[in-house]
């Protein structure tokens, strides 16, 4: 069955208030005009400069609903791939379910509904970034190594068991569907392996769980970036301002204040042993 907008919208639960916007933007846009961008967010080399290209010409749309309505539009074109190599497509509905997800974040943060993420979501058009159970994982390049990149949504169950079971379904997965794909590591890159965070969590805490499966290769205490997941604020954000409604989100904010950092972490760890791929 082809994918459509309709479909998609209902698929991945895109809020109304979302689809009411993106059918006017798109009875508004002659998409003739960007058709060679548009197919270009769907090649892993051709991405990123056709965003830039869309974004150049996006200028007037402060709110982005154009942006979103060409990436949706190329999200009903990644299904085509998905059924080409056999992907579960509820794998399909979980990586582009980052959608809504977004837009949800950005409402927290910001106090209304926009699409702030265009710089990051052709990466699930062009199939380099899969959601897979509790964890995202996107084809990257470390020190010239293929790895997986191993990314935390915000509404991830960090749980051992949890983060195990994606593992283990990941491990699967390329085995299944990217044979060719030789990786022997996963990494992660994030506020959440922060160091910092040790001593502000109690000892059986799901997050100095998930920190201990990788090897800390790099910091970065500048990073502000825990700003917007930890605090749901813009990132100008004044410390004496933050919110301190979480035990994590007080003892975060007494650092701060005190004249701590938090940053983030660059970790490695090394892949599991190789499980037999299950059938599709």
């Amino acid at each position: 069955m082809k994918m459509t907008m309709e479909r998609l919208c209902q698929l991945i639960q895109l809020q109304p208030e979302i689809i009411k916007k993106l059918e006017v933007t798109a009875s508004r846009m002659d998409f003739t005009q960007i058709e060679c961008d548009l197919n270009r967010l769907l090649d892993k080399e051709l991405a990123e400069p056709a965003y830039h290209r869309l974004e150049a010409a996006f200028q007037d749309d402060a709110d982005h609903f154009k942006m979103l309505c060409c990436q949706l539009e190329c999200a009903c074109c990644t299904y085509d791939g998905y059924l080409e190599k056999g992907i579960p497509e509820t794998i399909y509905i979980d990586t582009m379910k980052c959608f809504p997800r977004f837009i949800r974040e950005c409402e927290e943060k910001n106090g209304r509904m926009f699409f702030d993420r265009g710089w990051w979501t052709y990466r699930q058009l062009c199939m380099s970034l899969f959601r897979i159970g509790a964890l995202e994982y996107q084809f990257k390049n470390y020190g010239g190594e293929d790895v997986i990149a191993l990314h935390i949504p915000s509404d991830a169950d960090l749980s051992e068991e949890s983060v195990d079971v994606s593992i283990e379904q990941a491990n699967q997965f390329f085995a299944a569907y990217y044979r060719d794909y030789k990786y022997c590591k996963y990494t992660c890159n994030s506020w959440l392996l922060s160091q910092a965070l040790k001593p502000l969590l109690p000892e059986k805490s799901n997050i100095l769980s998930f920190q201990e499966r990788f090897e800390i290769v790099e910091e970065d205490r500048e990073d502000q970036g825990y700003l917007e997941w930890l605090f749901q604020v813009p990132p100008d954000t004044e410390h004496k301002n933050l919110p301190s409604v979480t035990r994590l989100q007080k003892k975060a904010r007494e650092l701060l204040l005190n004249g701590g950092k938090i940053g983030s972490a660059y970790g490695i760890m090394g892949r599991w042993p190789a499980l037999t791929p299950q059938s599709s």
